[in-house]
């Protein structure tokens, strides 16, 4: 009987005649009997497992090495094996290439506050250093997800199954390992969203039996085009599409699986370029195209090397089904399918030479590679890789790893790792070098943040933060700061007031003129009287009524800010905190407030307050492009919020944007949705009218944005409705 380790070492060799077969099964051999005495979760030993890593690989054609380390790939990990024994028996490369597959398996998915690693940048440099590695780890992780099954704890399986999903699918995508990608995305998918799996999978059952040989005839039909049009040699095949990608598609376009029209994908494969847009053009002239579906990749390849044309038609065939097509050649196709490990084979001489040419991005990389060497920074500055779309991946000097969203700067990082930090930052490092606050993070970069005793943060940092707890703290420790310096300002004005009156501002008569001015004590008495809502005359008068005179010139401001210039019409009349319909926290008592017309905020939106002085407060929705006129005069910017338990649950009118396709029924429907939720529609006015779509702004009174947020998913149901969203101002 031939053993396991001949039986890998005849299928390598069957690929590559000149791969050392002894030494494969001298690997195979040395692996068994380190794993000896360890078994799999359903039971089996444990070297079924490197065994099947290998022929994964072996299905791919790798090299003898690859093959090797996917034998020993868990020996140092698991076993009392070192690096330096398999560097004595196996080679400097083979130990070279376990070493970095060992350094990738310590990398995992932690709670946000716990997320440590010896550090990413080296799981970064282990995969790029030498690409076969992220390939046995690719395989390592395609079996543990073949074989989750077995593994007892729920917990345990979606923690490795959404690990699979947000790391290594994107990376197997990332080197254009499709069929890896898929296989990963499909089984993590069924352990995360079982339920969902479940049901499109039992959908697609049922309609592969209602119409068992669509498929065939869809393909049989485009054989018969192509060869009416003197395209020959192609080859045709179809496949539903997998769940996970069907889900996503369901997900994006807000619809239920019957509403799905391309869940079919067909593959057109022709000898030469040339003829893949001779099938394009014989495709397009004989079924309906979907428009917007086309693309060109191979006149403008994907980055990982990724050639095809794909396009989107109705074929005639049993209810004028949508199918997706793709067109190429075989050398594509097989790029397509094993990506990176279709050409990333380790030649010498010409052969090298000629791949190197036939795929000039894998020269690129080289390239990077040899002129980098070991300087981690410069390979940073070079090659980036971005496994999350909507995070980054930082470091501080200690290897801390820190997540942030996509687009954050040192001072988001600095807020993460403590406020205090944040505050007293005055710059950074990164990657060992100075560079601005305002600097968009990358993947792997380890920042350094540089801080001064008694720092403060600066009011401009809030319009590039993008963490909401750095943006959150920047606007507390500011307006402390700017209330600090509103109050001093406030106390030196009562000081001088009574001064030019010849008498001391003593702590009894301010008391006593905040009490008659109805203020909260005498601290919001300086603040009042420093943002401008009272005059420090008004104080002196409250507080010895004996020296008001004649009304003074200074008291004309005053008046006018209470009662508007004489012939001025005021829009929207200011109203006094502490008026039902206000239930504004953070605002002065006695200050006025208006509600801005631009972007109309609601309870529960994030607002901020405007201060104009004589004016008031004008309360915007955070998200209010008008705010930016307001950039450069950070200190008129008030921290306010609502105060639920003053609110009353008023009407509030809130401002949406519409498109429509269909004007009549859609503006029906508009209508109909909004008096349905218990809304208003106070207002509607069309902003654009063309033959195929229309814009329409309408404004609906409602309680907060929960009610909004019922009144605006119901209009998205409304027939003719595309488009529903807040008008920003």
């Amino acid at each position: 009987m031939v053993s396991p380790g001949a039986d890998l070492a005849a299928t390598v060799a069957a690929y590559d005649p000149r791969a050392d077969r002894a030494l494969i099964e001298a690997a195979y051999d040395f692996a068994a009997a380190a794993h000896a005495k360890q078994t799999r979760e359903n039971g089996d030993p444990y070297i079924t497992h490197p065994l099947a890593v290998a022929r994964i690989l072996a299905g791919y054609r790798l090299d003898t090495a690859s093959i090797l380390t996917a034998l020993l790939h868990d020996t140092v990990e698991d076993t009392s094996v070192t690096l330096a024994e398999l560097e004595r028996r196996f080679g400097a490369d083979v130990a070279r290439l376990v070493d970095g597959v060992t350094k990738l398996g310590r990398i995992e998915l932690q709670s946000e506050h716990t997320k440590q690693a010896e550090n990413f940048r080296k799981l970064v440099l282990a995969m790029s250093e030498d690409i076969r590695v992220l390939l046995v780890k690719l395989a390592d992780r395609l079996h543990n997800m073949r074989t989750l099954h077995f593994v007892e704890k729920p917990e345990k399986r979606r923690r490795v199954a959404r690990e699979t999903s947000d790391i290594y699918a994107p990376l197997a995508e990332r080197i254009g390992m499709d069929a890896i990608k898929t296989e990963l995305e499909v089984r993590a998918f069924r352990e995360i969203e079982p339920d969902a799996y479940q049901t499109i999978v039992a959908r697609l059952a049922f309609l592969r039996g209602q119409g068992a040989d669509l498929i065939e005839e869809i393909r049989a039909d485009m054989l018969r085009v192509l060869a009416a049009d003197g395209v020959e040699h192609a080859e045709v095949s179809g496949r539903e599409k997998s769940p996970v990608s069907i889900w996503l598609k369901m997900k994006e376009k807000k619809v239920e699986f019957e509403q799905l029209s391309d869940i079919m994908a067909f593959r057109v494969l022709v000898p030469d370029k040339a003829t893949c847009y001779a099938a394009l053009g014989s495709v397009h002239s004989h079924y309906r195209v979907v428009p917007g579906r086309f693309k060109d990749y191979i006149s403008t390849p994907k980055k990982n090397g990724y050639q095809s044309l794909h396009t989107g038609v109705t074929v005639p065939a049993r209810r004028n089904a949508k199918i997706e097509v793709q067109i190429r050649t075989p050398e594509m196709h097989e790029v397509a399918d094993f990506g990176v490990a279709a050409h990333w084979i380790y030649k010498q001489g010409d052969t090298a030479a000629k791949d190197r040419r036939r795929y000039p991005w894998v020269k690129d990389l080289l390239e990077i590679l040899d002129n980098t060497g070991n300087e981690a920074q410069s390979f940073m500055e070079n090659t980036k890789l971005a496994l999350h779309q909507d995070q980054v991946f930082c470091f501080t000097p200690k290897g801390e790893l820190i997540a942030l969203p996509r687009g954050a700067t040192p001072v988001d990082f600095a807020y993460q790792v403590h406020s205090a930090v944040g505050d007293a930052c005055v710059g950074a490092k990164i990657n060992g070098q100075i560079k601005p606050l305002r600097q968009p993070l990358d993947n792997g970069d380890q920042v350094e943040i540089i801080t001064a005793r008694g720092g403060t943060p600066n009011p401009a940092w809030e319009r590039f933060v993008v963490t909401g707890k750095a943006r959150a703290r920047i606007r507390r420790v500011v307006l402390a700061k700017q209330r600090a310096e509103t109050q001093e300002t406030g106390r030196g004005a009562i000081a001088r007031a009574f001064r030019q009156e010849g008498i001391e501002a003593t702590s009894e008569r301010v008391e006593r003129a905040a009490k008659l001015l109805k203020q909260g004590g005498v601290e919001e008495l300086y603040l009042t009287v420093g943002a401008g809502h009272i005059s420090a005359r008004d104080v002196v008068y409250a507080a010895e009524p004996e020296l008001r005179g004649p009304p003074r010139a200074t008291d004309t401001l005053a008046l006018t800010r209470a009662r508007g210039k004489p012939g001025q019409t005021v829009s929207v009349p200011p109203r006094r905190i502490g008026d039902a319909a206000d239930g504004i926290s953070g605002l002065v008592a006695g200050m006025p407030v208006a509600f801005a017309g631009c972007c109309h905020p609601i309870p529960g939106d994030r607002i901020v307050g405007i201060v104009a002085t004589g004016k008031g407060v004008t309360i915007h929705r955070a998200e209010c492009a008008t705010l930016t006129q307001f950039a450069s005069t950070p200190e008129r910017f008030l921290d306010v919020d609502w105060d639920q338990a003053a609110a009353p649950n008023g009407q509030h009118v809130a401002r949406l944007a519409l498109v429509a396709t269909e004007e009549g029924p859609a503006l029906s429907g508009i209508t109909i949705a909004i008096g349905k939720h218990g809304a208003r529609l106070s207002r509607l006015k069309v902003k654009h009218r063309a033959s195929d779509f229309v814009e329409v702004e309408v404004d609906v009174e409602v309680t907060d944005t929960r009610h909004l947020s019922n009144v605006v998913a119901a209009l998205r149901a409304c027939p003719g409705v595309e488009e529903v969203e807040r008008a920003k101002g």
